[in-house]
């Protein structure tokens, strides 16, 4: 018996020994390891899942201490959330990102606290770059660059982007994927969902199964980096009448699947108000002229980047021309939008500019919201039921209600966690870049300005008069179609440049003029 005990401690040493030989000879991250992951997920959700559970035993609900109480449970829940996305990273800082866009969709706390992901995405050693390139473009660096920056311009939950110069002369941005990055986020989607049913099953409100539905829809199209080059090239093609948008160049000969090489483009980041005042750079005519760029996307093309943080949205003087120009990068999530969604999407934003209420609620119902219309518009809009009834072109947005949007997100966390699981699943992305924008505007104090919704409503007129015009063959009728839109928009120009006119600075000489002879 003591020889078998024996026997078995010394080949389980042997085991223990041999594995620690081999893993400290690969030099393999204990990170790396999809138990260890796991186990730090399932740990982390078992401590949120409690905290929610216990918290509120002996607190009455609906009291002052119950709400200060639920403040306090969802600011760690999101702190303890940050901790393993930033200890985990790849997929999960992607999906904390995400949540963290959602500010009129999730509480504040969550938003607040997921928002610092943007600048704690990790980055990837000097050694690991090198090897990505070797392997995927089979030459060392300096066979292809002259020069290439060891620090990073950036560094994002899947990628990071170095400087370097072509032997001919041109400055590029070389955009390399982490090298763990495609072989663990298939596993990390797995134990997301895992971990989410689990959750769904303690707390029936909580229905973010959406959420891992997007990420393995969209995790392996943002990890093929050939894709994106491909976006960036035809969303440059769709816009191109638009002088200020500026999309980099792609060299295609130095691009795989991991690898994206561009043109270099400088700029500020677009709610950099301080850079903006420093370099002569209209606030106004940025955030129109994005407006202009995201309606153009959304109603006219049903092609739609979808991850316009301000870290991928550049703004910059032009050295030749000195114009304004928006730099739009990062072009691997787009939302394709089909055509029957995308014309009720733009009959309910007529509806919603005009309060043409019976509208508002039969285009809400047809886009999936059923019995949820009223808090669908609210989410859509990030206005009140009270701006809604309105019409939201009517109503200016004030402090008070952008505090009552949000303290509703953490109220009626439940029925928005349902809307959201009954919408199609374009419309989930179509959200979080509304959000995005309203947060640039927001910074840029240009929020529910006029000009986004004539804008708006030129899109959505022209969308609709290119599907009338494609649903019948008679030239009478196309004419009709085309002389009923050219009118609509010359109204819509017509109430702008009164617009302008009232708000000019000669319309205020004339108004005091007038005030003085009386």
């Amino acid at each position: 018996m003591a020889g078998r005990l024996l026997k078995v401690s010394s080949l389980a040493t042997a085991v223990f020994a041999s594995s620690g030989f081999y893993l400290y000879n690969r030099q393999l991250d204990l990170n790396d390891l999809s138990v260890i992951r796991f186990g730090r997920a399932a740990l982390t959700t078992a401590v949120i899942s409690c905290d929610y559970l216990t918290a509120f035993k002996h607190v009455e609900y609906g009291t002052e201490e119950y709400w200060a109480l639920k403040s306090k449970v969802h600011r760690r829940s999101a702190e303890r959330l940050r901790d393993l996305c930033c200890a985990n990273r790849g997929t999960f800082i992607k999906v904390g990102q995400h949540l963290g866009a959602l500010d009129y969709l999730l509480p504040e706390e969550y938003t607040s606290t997921l928002k610092v992901l943007h600048s704690q995405a990790p980055q990837s050693s000097m050694e690991e770059i090198k090897q990505v390139i070797r392997e995927d473009l089979g030459k060392e660096l300096s066979e292809l660059f002259v020069s290439f920056e060891e620090k990073p311009q950036g560094a994002a939950s899947l990628a990071q982007v170095h400087k370097a110069v072509l032997h001919d002369g041109r400055t590029v941005a070389v955009k390399v994927q982490h090298p763990k990055v495609q072989r663990q986020s298939s596993k990390d989607i797995v134990v997301m969902e895992v971990l989410l049913k689990m959750v769904h099953l303690l707390f029936p409100d909580f229905a973010f199964m959406w959420l891992v539905e997007e990420a393995k829809k969209n995790m392996p199209l943002e990890l093929d980096f050939i894709n994106e080059g491909r976006n960036a090239e035809k969303v440059a093609k769709m816009l191109a009448h638009f002088p200020f948008l500026k999309v980099p160049i792609i060299h295609w000969n130095l691009c795989t699947k991991r690898i994206l090489t561009m043109e270099f483009a400088e700029g500020g980041q677009v709610n950099d108000r301080d850079y903006m005042e420093k370099h002569g750079i209209n606030v106004n005519e940025i955030s129109e002229n994005l407006g202009k760029m995201y309606s153009e996307m959304i109603f006219v093309h049903g092609f739609v980047h979808c991850d316009p943080h301000p870290g991928n949205v550049l703004v910059a003087k032009c050295p030749q021309s000195k114009k304004t120009e928006i730099v739009l990068l990062d072009h691997g999530l787009y939302q394709v939008l089909q055509p029957d969604f995308r014309l009720d999407y733009c009959r309910l934003w007529q509806a919603l500019i005009k309060g043409d209420m019976p509208g508002m609620e039969r285009y809400s119902r047809r886009l999936g919201a059923g019995d949820l219309y009223p808090l669908f518009a609210c989410v859509l809009t990030a206005r009140s039921w009270t701006a809604v009834n309105a019409g939201i072109s009517s109503v200016p947005v004030t402090h008070a209600e952008d505090v009552e949007i949000r303290t509703n997100a953490s109220l009626y966390l439940p029925q928005i966690s349902e809307l959201l699981n009954r919408v199609p699943r374009q419309m989930l992305l179509l959200l979080k870049t509304n959000d995005l924008l309203r947060g640039i505007e927001t910074t840029l104090q240009t929020r529910a300005s006029s000009s986004s919704f004539i804008n708006m409503s030129r899109c959505c007129v022209r969308a609709m008069a290119r599907h009338k015009r494609s649903k019948t063959r008679s030239k009478r009728r196309r004419l009709q179609i085309t002389l009923s839109e050219s009118l609509s928009l010359w109204k819509l120009t017509m109430y702008e440049l009164f617009l302008w006119v009232k708000d000019s600075t000669a319309a205020r000489w004339l108004t005091a003029l007038l005030s003085v002879m009386h």
